[in-house]
């Protein structure tokens, strides 16, 4: 082995180490409540962040190694619109083919209420709620996706990416990712209540998919925020609107959310495109080079 790459397998095992140290607490905090209330949601989700932090300090690597510069406009774009082409299909499928599966009035009533708009009927939640949301939560949620975000992308993916190439680092990096929550999963209430095993298995297939895209944002990009802003709009957009719209019984809970097969599958589809994508660039760059 090379003593570059030695010296980044050296910076991930303290990467790992610090991130034991901090995500084990909150962890084992979250399985004693049996459930994830909204500050150790924030405290776990920085845990990365922290471990990031602590191993540049621990192996004197620059801060500035974790892809603080700002990116091309494009990759932002990319990181708002991905979640939207594969979350909002799934949802609109269900809606029409699951009986009683849309619950608009869940996610407007609390819109029309809080403005005293009842006349307006839902209308006013999906002019002003949802864009409102999207945009004004966006932000506020990158607050705390950019504590997991310094971790897994900011830190660790060009890291393995010395060894590895998109498809290896996102399969490894995703993997690691979906594993790292499996304490909340399976000890809280973070979870659709449906099987156990089949949320596992969705949740994993998700998570593993979008580890590739956005193993393959931050390395396009060489920018850790496009990732921070896909992840904060992944959250509201799945979480605070499609969600807060679909019935949490019957059929609709194994097919949508972040538990169900429908975000695992054109997740999956997704992170293909991408490698697939990716790889044609590839092989055009090299056949350039070689005939230089």
């Amino acid at each position: 082995m090379c003593p570059a790459r030695r010296y980044a397998s050296r910076q991930i095992l303290w990467f790992l180490l610090w991130l034991i140290v901090f995500s084990a607490p909150v962890s084992a905090l979250i399985v004693h409540l049996g459930s994830q209330p909204p500050m150790t949601s924030r405290m776990i989700m920085w845990c990365p962040g922290l471990a990031a932090l602590a191993a540049c300090l621990t192996c004197r690597i620059p801060v500035a190694s974790l892809g603080w510069a700002w990116p091309a406009g494009r990759f932002l774009g990319y990181a708002y619109i991905f979640p939207v082409v594969y979350a909002v299909p799934v949802y609109l499928a269900v809606w029409l083919v699951v009986p009683s599966a849309f619950t608009w009035q869940a996610f407007a009533s609390p819109f029309v209420g809080t403005y005293h708009l009842q006349g307006t009927g839902s209308g006013f939640a999906l002019w002003f709620g949802v864009p409102t949301t999207m945009i004004w939560v966006v932000m506020g949620t990158v607050a705390w996706t950019l504590g997991e975000e310094l971790g897994w992308r900011g830190f660790l993916v060009p890291r393995v990416a010395e060894r590895m190439g998109l498809l290896g680092t996102g399969l490894c990096t995703g993997l690691l990712w979906a594993v790292w929550h499996y304490p909340s999963l399976l000890g809280s209430t973070y979870n659709a209540h449906t099987s156990p095993v089949y949320e596992m298995a969705c949740f994993t297939t998700m998570v593993v998919g979008l580890g590739v895209i956005m193993a393959w944002i931050r390395l396009a990009s060489g920018s850790v925020w496009p990732c921070v802003l896909l992840h904060a709009v992944h959250n509201t957009l799945v979480q605070g609107v499609l969600d807060a719209a679909t019935a949490t019984n019957g059929r609709a809970p194994w097919l949508t959310g972040e538990f169900g097969a429908g975000l695992a599958l054109t997740v999956a589809l997704t992170a293909a495109g991408l490698v697939v994508r990716q790889s044609r660039i590839d092989r055009v760059r090299s056949r350039i080079y070689a005939s230089v």
